[in-house]
């Protein structure tokens, strides 16, 4: 390992009880941070504020602690990085939302959730999987597919709008510690997986965002 202290940070979502593959995750990070005497952080993503269960904090802290899991920084621990819970870190993540925007790497979308929803229901009508990627992005309703007085316009009358990330149209590839290696068209769903000099190719009609555990699944 490095001389850099490890820190491995486990993010539930407070909408329920802890499920147990968030266990596992927790656990892994845990006996990785203590083998390399590192730090264990908990931060709670409670941006969902529509599934936002209270109490569920709560119950995750004490449901690590009831499997022998230490929070050495966290929400109810503080810690040198405070805030843990995500909606206390809004004005951070908008700065660096600004560089992406400036840099050409994010993009504002301002489809509201009934259009989200058409386009949803007439993928699914042609046996399709919806997804809002480099391909549909130019259908959609945002600041690169529409003129800019008119998405400027769309800013300045309303807070409803998001930004993503503008994926790029080519192949990425993503290593991991526990396989060997990811790589996929980003807009075309096209996966190529690398394990043990193996390679398999699978079209998928779902796309990767930044779950590597969902694209495990799906091979």
């Amino acid at each position: 390992m490095s001389e850099r202290k490890v820190r491995v940070r486990f993010a539930p979502s407070p909408t329920g009880p802890l499920h147990i593959g968030g266990v596992r995750t927790a656990l892994f990070n845990y006996l990785f941070a203590r083998k390399h005497g590192g730090d264990f952080i908990l931060r709670i993503e409670d941006t969902d504020q529509a599934r936002y269960v209270p109490g569920a904090e709560e119950y995750i802290q004490e449901s690590l602690k009831w499997c022998g899991i230490t929070i050495d920084e966290g929400p109810a621990q503080g810690g040198p990085f405070a805030p843990y819970r995500q909606s206390e870190r809004k004005e951070l993540y908008r700065q660096y939302a600004e560089q992406l925007l400036d840099s050409g790497h994010a993009y504002y979308a301002f489809d509201t959730p009934g259009e989200l929803d058409s386009a949803r229901t007439t993928a699914e009508a042609k046996g399709e999987t919806f997804t809002y990627n480099a391909l549909s992005r130019g259908q959609m309703k945002n600041s690169l597919s529409l003129p800019s007085e008119e998405w400027k316009a769309l800013q300045s009358a309303s807070s409803h709008y998001v930004i993503r990330f503008k994926m790029p149209d080519n192949l990425l590839c993503v290593g991991t510690l526990s396989r060997s290696k990811y790589c996929y068209f980003s807009s075309r769903h096209i996966y190529i997986y690398n394990d043990a000099n193996k390679v398999k190719i699978k079209q998928k009609n779902t796309f990767l965002a930044h779950n590597i555990t969902f694209v495990e699944k799906s091979l």
